[in-house]
């Protein structure tokens, strides 16, 4: 018996993707908007506790090594969505506190935001080790499409419930109902895992499954040592700092420079994210024949992504130059479009790639372009509203400090796609003992 996961043990891990982004999606934006506005305090306290949150995934590479070193994720799964859970109700428990014992509370969510980070990192970074090691090369960007769009579904489901459930407005209501989303996130997480990791058969182990694992130091080094997997983890966080730059500035500049209302730069946001999930739908192609042809592999969808993405970037500096006579609606929607392909393709390339190198540690691998990740989401909105302040300064001109700005992000993102066609151009991984083929060795990755 096979085991390869199929598109319903694929929806069962969406499920637990879901439940984390429901506990996520409360702390990052309702709690952030609560501490603003209800309680009057500096938008830099939210502000520090996400990066917070982010930082502690630094730990990702330990938390996977973890995972190796046992050799089942669902333990890790299950114990981090606890964390987590745990760090939710806690954060709202400790924003409720602020409004009579702000010192006290603040110090509450410091200790929520750290479980927060732990439990994303744990949870997260074994889900993405258990679809690479059990979906096939052809499902790969399908079933990463799957667990996203899923875990999207559970932003918008629970931003909609819990926001009904919250009005009128109490510090009561919110720990009640922000322990509701934790607890009910934390069930489902266990119900969709219960019995789906199955061990594998004799015959389906490999030598290097079954050897003695290095400690974390060794793994660290050893997986750092592999040029494929170096230069994966500067591809993610050089990608993933340009596509997370210009969130906090793309509403600002719409406002500034073609006078959007607030009302209809929140519209905008929406329209991106609409071409978003068209190219992450659009990305499932990779690797698949339609009428015999070829729709290209995850390598290619990555490098094209980052360089259509680019291009919508300097769309976006012409913007800034030439001004409301510009197509922006359409320029954002095609920026969307790119980022969600070149997104979903990388998380395909990355399951690809988490398996490669001369032992089985996966875990590491995931581990340690998840918290570049981490890393690249934590600094791209301080980057790129820094950048836009900078130049704003230093420039006269709005839409021209915007354009030099922008201009910045497509530069990173050509840099990624020449990152990217550079881990597909790896010939072999170095030479060791139990070495796997590398990526370019090995032509089902090429047309996964």
């Amino acid at each position: 018996m096979s085991s390869n996961f199929g598109w319903w043990q694929i929806v069962r891990l969406g499920l637990v993707q879901a439940s984390l982004g429901s506990i996520v999606v409360m702390t990052t934006s309702t709690l952030n908007r609560v501490m603003v506005v209800e309680l009057a305090l500096p938008a830099l306290l939210p502000g520090a506790l996400v990066a917070l949150h982010y930082l502690m995934q630094m730990l990702r590479p330990k938390l996977g090594h973890g995972s190796d070193r046992g050799g089942r994720r669902t333990p890790w799964m299950i114990g981090g969505m606890a964390v987590l859970a745990l760090g939710g109700t806690l954060a709202a428990v400790a924003v409720a506190l602020m409004g009579t014992q702000r010192l006290p509370g603040i110090a509450l969510a410091v200790l929520a935001f750290v479980l927060i980070g732990l439990g994303v990192g744990a949870c997260g970074t074994s889900l993405l080790v258990l679809l690479a090691k059990r979906v096939v090369a052809t499902r790969r960007a399908p079933a990463a499409t799957v667990v996203w769009l899923m875990m999207i579904v559970g932003f918008a489901v629970t931003s909609g419930m819990a926001g009904k459930l919250l009005d009128p407005y109490s510090p009561e209501r919110l720990v009640a109902v922000m322990g509701g989303v934790s607890v009910l996130a934390f069930v489902l997480s266990v119900v969709a895992l219960w019995g789906l990791e199955t061990p594998v058969t004799r015959s389906e182990a490999t030598a290097a499954d079954a050897a003695p694992k290095p400690d974390f130091r060794a793994a660290l080094a050893q997986v750092w040592s592999e040029p494929p997997a170096r230069l994966f983890t500067i591809f993610v966080f050089v990608s993933m700092l340009a596509y997370s730059a210009q969130d906090l500035i793309l509403e600002p500049f719409a406002g500034t420079v073609f006078g959007f209302t607030p009302g209809k730069s929140t519209q905008l946001s929406g329209i991106q994210h609409g071409g978003v999930l068209v190219g992450m739908l659009l990305a499932t192609l990779a690797g698949r024949t339609i009428r015999g042809r070829s729709t290209g592999s995850l390598k290619l969808w990555t490098i094209w992504g980052c360089v259509c993405s680019g291009i919508a970037m300097c769309g976006l500096v012409l913007a800034g130059v030439i001004g409301p006579s510009w197509p922006f609606t359409v320029n954002v929607v095609l920026l969307g479009m790119a980022n969600g392909a070149f997104s979903i393709a990388a998380i395909g390339s990355m399951m690809a790639l988490a398996g490669e190198g001369r032992d089985s540690s996966e875990g590491v691998r995931m581990g340690l372009w998840g918290a570049s990740q981490a890393v690249a989401f934590g600094l791209g909105g301080l980057v790129g509203t820094a950048a836009s302040d900078l130049a704003r300064w230093l420039i006269s001109s709005p839409g021209h400090a915007y354009a030099c700005v922008f201009a910045s992000e497509a530069l990173m993102f050509f840099i990624s796609a020449r990152l990217a066609w550079r881990v597909g151009a790896r010939a072999t991984l170095s030479p060791g003992s139990n070495a796997r083929p590398s990526l370019a060795a090995r032509p089902e990755l090429e047309t996964a």
